[in-house]
């Protein structure tokens, strides 16, 4: 106690901290700290050390916190600004760290220096080049000799390609500063990856480490280097090195990885790959790595969560997109495949090697003439070779010499080992719908590739294609028998079951598979929509959403449709729960973060939608859609001048966007302020002339004001340029409005003459025909619907209310079918129960009424 009571003061404490800094002891320097400000909270000097302290061992939130309370105890802003904007870029807050500190200026050039160039590096994440350059030319007018800033014009002369001059700088800064270890590194950077000098840039690597032997990227350039000349010794040598310096450090645990995969040892590869993506789960290249070795090792199942992870971290990397296409046509999910490889396709961005993978991918989604699409253009470019010949023989094929290109195809699958050729020709003939041939051909590469499922396949989309089901089951039966786990052949086989009008036993084939593989994420989700179509509670199918959640906790799709099965049955605290785990599952997923935002605003809860989106909105800032959900939880609150001002946001991304321009008449009328909601539906026909959409949102306008004659001269403007039923139903509906029955009466029947597949005005005129108790009319015009379209649910459960209201028979028979092709629709089945009721059968009507409130309970 009396050693407690005179331990060292504060300011001793403080000079202490100091000197473990001075000694690179950052830890030591924080116990001293913490002490310090135990004794006196209100040290400025002692919190802006300690977050300089915490910055240095990584606490990056903590330094944050810290430096915060330096500066509001007015600590000088020229030491504590530099660390906390270096502490907010750690944590990734770009955003925030250039609009808090883009414009500061600070007295010190030093301080200046440091924090422009962090200001710098934090535009540059958000992809704002021009304003990094302008933040690192104020660094280095600030202080021309600060080596980071010079660093990083050398990093952004070699993004451009100016190696020479970089190379120049790089070599003045060292001349400057010889110790300078990240400038022999990154000069050994621009000379491989840039002026392709491997044994110049080793030399370099091999100086950095030589200046600071514990500068882990400095072994790992070295270790990449060694990797791309193939010395697995080498390799293993560097490596024991790095795990000298840094045993438990990501770059170490990947590289004994890559070791063991290089060696070919893959079970251990395969061991220590889990280690890895679970240690560091924003690793792309552990992600990658890991993928690619759940491939080799014929796993594609388990490879699709690293590489959906790797997808997700890097959208735009080509071979991270191929191998999850690899993974997921591996695992039978082709559908999954097609998404996944849409982006590679847009453009001219589909080289050979994505164009034959695409070609592949749209053949077992059962699309031969787009997969015979790619593979002509898969090998349009190549070398003369066999895929050459393949390009001729396509060629040929589109200029309509079809059946001799065929024979050039089917002699380049008898000699090539590969499966290319036999896959164009099957294409061509599933195509042309020559099902025999398609399925000779299968044959024939499935003698190649006998051990996999994917001729069943291939043979079951022919004999789908053919109307032979049982030969279709025969084959999605042999696929699965190749692969349990091969997920397209059960959905192929549930399908069936459904078409032939056996859901239990699609369930029970779902259950099989889950049985066999029991986190597979898109076997609960089939499962899930299966039986929410076919009378599972809300808790049994929000049960197996769930699962799939937690089976794959970072796949994305299973978040987004738990939350938008509990936002279709009202559970919207639940939907916001289900969302909110999602973002923190995978926080930098907009689609995600767009259904959390929209959860908040269907519980109601406004300020935290538009939290959500307007995080959406830095997300995307060049997206229209997270502005357009801004507007509308703006409008809902009552925000309209922020509404309008989101509005015109979009627009300026999307002159022609209709939703902003219908926002902005909506508002504009609101505020009756007519002409401008005129002008802009003027300016939506000057950007659409062959759409009448214009000419009905001037219709509209005018139909506010009790126009008649001027809404009815809009709207047949717009059936001038085309027949559109929504503008027929307009024109009927001021007619009406305006007194002209007779007329009204006379379009209707014209129209309904000219257009005898129309429902739309139909459907209309039997709403307007029951509203005013004209039953007969009402049966007449919903009749006439369902004639045209036998399961239009909406037409039959309207048809069946009106006949039941005139006690007609058939009524129930009507409401039975309409709630049997959508029973998820609360009115279909009250609308049931209410017929039931009327005949007196009060259980099944007291059934079908519960049913409805269930899913409907407000």
């Amino acid at each position: 106690m009396l050693t407690a009571c005179d331990g060292p003061k504060p300011d001793v404490l403080v000079a202490s901290a100091k000197d473990y800094l001075a000694k690179e002891d950052p830890r030591a320097a924080i116990i001293q700290l913490k002490n310090a400000l135990q004794e006196n909270v209100n040290l400025p000097e002692a919190r802006y050390l300690l977050g300089v302290a915490l910055l240095r061992t990584g606490d990056a939130a903590g330094s944050e916190a810290e430096l915060r309370k330096a500066r509001d105890y007015k600590h000088p802003d020229d030491e504590v600004v530099p660390p906390l904007a270096e502490a907010m870029l750690a944590l990734k807050q770009y955003r925030n760290l250039t609009d808090e500190f883009a414009g500061v200026t600070l007295p010190k050039a030093e301080a200046q220096a440091r924090l422009q160039t962090t200001v710098a590096t934090a535009f540059a994440a958000q992809r704002r080049p021009q304003q990094a350059r302008d933040a690192l030319e104020a660094a280095l007018k600030a202080n021309p000799t600060y080596t980071k800033a010079r660093l990083m014009q050398v990093r952004d002369q070699s993004a451009r390609r100016e190696f020479d001059t970089a190379i120049t700088n790089l070599d003045a800064i060292i001349v400057a500063v010889p110790t300078e270890h990240e400038a022999w590194k990154l000069k050994g950077d621009v000379l491989w990856y840039g002026k392709q000098q491997a044994s110049e840039a080793m030399v370099a690597y091999r100086k950095a480490v030589e200046l600071k032997p514990d500068f882990v990227e400095g072994h790992v350039a070295i270790l990449d280097q060694i990797w791309a000349q193939g010395s697995l010794d080498d390799a293993e040598k560097q490596l024991d090195l790095l795990k000298k310096v840094a045993p438990s450090d990501l770059a170490t645990k990947f590289h004994e990885t890559l070791l063991a995969y290089r060696k070919k040892d893959l079970k251990q590869a395969s061991t220590l790959s889990q280690q890895l993506v679970q240690a560091a789960p924003e690793h792309i290249r552990s992600q990658l790595l890991a993928g690619e070795i759940a491939l080799a090792s014929n796993a594609p199942a388990q490879a699709i969560g690293p590489l959906s992870d790797a997808v997700r971290l890097a959208p735009q990397s080509i071979r991270a997109r191929r191998m999850l296409v690899r993974a997921y046509l591996g695992a039978g999910r082709p559908a999954k495949a097609l998404g996944i490889l849409h982006p590679m396709l847009s453009g001219d961005k589909a080289d050979p090697v994505t164009s034959r993978l695409a070609g592949e991918v749209y053949l077992l989604n059962g699309d031969p003439k787009k997969a015979q699409e790619y593979f002509a253009k898969a090998v349009q470019h190549e070398p003369k070779s066999t895929r050459a010949r393949i390009s001729l023989a396509l060629t040929r094929m589109a200029d309509g010499n079809e059946d001799s290109a065929q024979g050039d195809l089917q002699q380049i699958a008898l000699t090539d080992k590969g499966v290319t050729a036999d896959l164009a020709l099957i294409s061509s003939y599933l195509v042309r719908r020559d099902f025999d041939k398609a399925l000779k051909a299968i044959d024939a590469m499935e003698k190649k590739q006998p051990e996999k499922p994917q001729a069943a396949m291939l043979r079951a989309r022919a004999f789908l294609a053919k109307k032979d089901f049982a030969g279709a089951r025969k084959n999605f039966e042999r696929a699965l028998a190749l692969d349990s786990a091969h997920f397209s052949a059960v959905a192929g086989l549930a399908a069936l079951d459904l078409f032939d009008k056996k859901p239990d036993d699609a369930r029970k084939r779902l259950e099989v598979a889950l049985a066999l593989h029991p986190k597979d994420p898109q076997a609960l989700v089939a499962l899930a929509e299966l039986r929410e179509r076919t009378g599972g509670s809300k808790e049994e199918v929000a049960g197996l959403f769930t699962r799939a959640v937690t089976a794959n906790p970072t796949e994305k799709q299973s978040h987004l449709m738990l939350v938008e099965f509990h936002i279709r049955n009202q559970d919207f605290k639940l939907a916001v729960a289900a969302a909110q785990s999602g973002v923190a599952a995978i926080p930098d997923s907009p689609e995600l973060l767009d259904a959390l935002g929209l959860s908040q605003q269907a519980s109601g809860d406004n300020n935290q939608a538009l939290t959500s989106f307007g995080k959406l909105v830095s997300l995307q800032p060049e997206s229209v859609l997270p502005l357009m959900r801004l507007a509308n939880v703006q409008m809902a609150s009552g925000n309209k001048d922020a509404a309008a001002l989101s509005l015109r946001k979009a627009l300026s991304l999307k002159p022609d966007l209709l939703d902003a321009q219908r926002g902005l008449i909506n508002l504009a009328m609101e505020a009756s302020n007519y002409t401008e909601a005129l002008a802009v539906a003027r300016n939506v026909q000057k950007q659409r002339p062959k759409d009448v959409v214009g000419y009905a949102l001037e219709g509209d306008i005018a139909a506010a004001q009790k126009k008649w004659e001027v809404a009815l001269d809009a709207y047949r403007q717009g059936l001038r340029i085309m027949p559109a039923p929504i503008l027929a139903t307009k024109v009927h509906f001021v007619l009406g409005a305006s007194g002209k029955a007779t007329e009204a009466d006379r379009f209707a029947a014209s129209w309904l003459k000219e257009q005898p597949k129309d429902i739309s005005l139909r459907l209309y005129l039997g709403d307007q025909a029951d509203a005013r108790g004209d039953l007969a009319t009402a049966e007449k015009m919903y009749a006439s619907v369902v004639e045209i379209q036998p399961e239009n649910a909406l037409a039959l459960n309207n048809l069946a209310w009106v006949t039941g209201k005139q006690g007609k028979d058939n009524a129930i028979t009507l409401a039975e079918k309409a709630v049997a092709l959508d029973p998820r629709q609360a009115a279909f089945l009250d609308t049931l129960a209410m017929l039931l009721l009327k005949k007196n059968d009060y259980a099944k009507a007291l059934e079908w009424q519960n049913k409805a409130v269930l899913l409907q309970p407000q």
